[in-house]
Formats: structure tokens, sequence, C-alpha cells
């Protein structure tokens, strides 16, 4: 899918940081199959793109995601039953796979950093695609729900396995049994968000600091620094961490990057990094092998 043809998401990139907008505000931005497909497409472009050092996502309007577009009424979420897509990627067998997990996996493999700004209201799979997000900052004028409980269904898009990293297994399940929808400051409180901010403040809030990461570091020891974080989340023993951080640390240290970084820092000058993660990761990554859909 060829960028230029967007219809539901807007895209932007300026000094290095890529701004990903929901675009469908007459709907407050309701997630549908076409927005799960184009958000994976720019993800696949903003990591093949080396002059993107990093990613924003946030709404248009009022709204981050309100939830899944629940136009096809109560076959919304039964996907056999509406021939939801032909796509054999979405199908394993008889077995439908979740868009929203395909989305949140898609941003759990980014290589680069995605920050979150959450304009509005939030819930259900607009929640939930936030999890795999690196850092999230909120308007005050958000809202947060993990719904699912009260339409009849269940936490999807891989919010069994981020949820509970991000706020606690209390919190977790204290908002998916109630269904409940909740303010900015709740979500601050219990470590959903890491911010709160103004709206007219939220993006310029956002995009600091993603500046900050686009202007000062690294980008290929960013992408290993990425995925060696989010990956060591479900190790079951430092060891693991162990074997890939030497192998990370040797790589990298033999780099043009590492020698610039040191001689910047004693020159007192920014560093000038030209290692690009499309050509210059390291032999060993990835590292690890992707579990099979069963």
């Amino acid at each position: 899918m060829a960028l230029g043809q967007l219809h539901t998401l807007l895209y932007s990139v300026d000094q290095g940081v890529a701004t990903v907008t929901l675009n469908r505000p007459e709907k407050m931005n309701a997630f549908t199959p076409q927005m799960r497909d184009e958000l994976i497409a720019v993800l696949d472009h903003t990591d093949a793109d080396d002059s993107v050092r990093a990613v924003i996502i946030t709404g248009a309007g009022k709204a981050f995601c309100a939830g899944a577009d629940l136009s096809s009424g109560g076959n919304t979420f039964d996907y056999a039953s509406r021939n939801e897509s032909a796509r054999e990627e979405t199908r394993v067998g008889d077995v439908y796979r979740d868009g929203g997990g395909l989305t949140t996996l898609r941003i759990y493999r980014s290589l680069k950093p995605v920050i979150g700004a959450i304009n509005g209201a939030a819930v259900g799979i607009g929640v939930t695609m936030q999890l795999p997000m690196d850092i999230r900052l909120a308007s005050t004028s958000a809202r947060f729900g993990f719904v699912f409980a009260r339409r009849g269904i269940v936490p999807e898009a891989a919010s069994s396995w981020f949820l509970s990293r991000a706020v606690g297994m209390q919190t977790a399940l204290e908002w998916c049994f109630s269904g409940r929808v909740f303010d900015a400051q709740e979500a601050l409180e219990r470590g959903l968000v890491r911010s709160l901010h103004a709206p007219d403040e939220l993006l310029p809030a956002a995009r600091a600091l993603a500046l900050e990461i686009a202007q000062n570091t690294a980008p290929v020891s960013i992408a290993l620094t990425r995925q060696m974080l989010w990956r060591m989340a479900g190790a079951d023993h430092p060891m693991l961490a162990h074997r890939v951080d030497s192998r990370a640390i040797q790589a990298r240290g033999r780099s043009a990057d590492t020698r610039e970084g040191v001689s910047s820092f004693f020159e007192k000058r920014a560093p000038q990094f030209t290692d690009r993660v499309s050509q210059d990761m390291p032999e060993f990554f990835p590292w690890w092998q992707e579990p099979p859909f069963e």
C-alpha cells in the first residue's frame, strides 16, 4: 500500500519526526480493517525510512479513537459471518486473527520509538493500541476505557500481555472487569500515561520529546534498545538479557557511531551519527524467533 493512498490516516515527517494521525474525525476515529492495514503499512514505511527517527501517533478532532467501528451492528466482532477480510495473513485455518492484535504486534516490532499523543476519547482498541507504544502522553480531556466485557467480548490486541506489564495486574483486572470509562488523571496516577497536558500543549510536548530522541541519539542503538527492553519484558531469567547485551555492546562498541559518540562528548558538540537502521543493524539481529500463530 503506497502512503499516497492513505484514506484513514494523515502522515507527515518533519525534522526526523513522523506524525501519524488517525483521521476519521466524523466517526471519532473509529477503528476499521482499512485503518489497521494503513497503520501497518505506515510502520513498515517508518522502519524502512532512515530519515524517520521517531514516530508520534495521535488523533484528529476531539477523539483519539473511540474503539471499533460498530456500523456492522451485532456482527462487528463476528469476523466469519461478515467475511471481514480475504487477506490470507488475517486467517489461520478457521481462526480469524484479531485485527487489533495485528496492529499492536506491528507496533511492538517497530525499530523506531513510538510516542502516543492521546488527545481525547480512547476506548476499546483505542486504548489497547496504545499499550505497545513506548511513551504515552495524554490531554487533560482524554478518557480511557477497557469496555470489552460491557460489549460481551474480551480484551483484544494482545492487551492481556501488555496491560498488566504497564499498570500491574490489580489495576488491569479492575479496569477490564468493570469496563468503566475513567479520566486522564486516573490514567496518570496508575501509570497508563507518562504526563498530562492542556489540549493545545499535547502535540508540542510529544514533539519536544521526539526531537530529544531524534537529535541526540544513534538510530541503530535506539532500534536495538527498543527491542531489547520490550523482548526482555517476557524473559524468564536475566541471563537471556546478558547474552543479548553482550552481543549488542560488542557490535556497537566497534561501530563508527560509538567513536563519534565518544568524540562528540569530549569535543562538547552535537553528535553526527551515520549508521543507518536500514543497513547497519548488527549480524545477530534479529536474535529472536517469532513464535508461530497456532
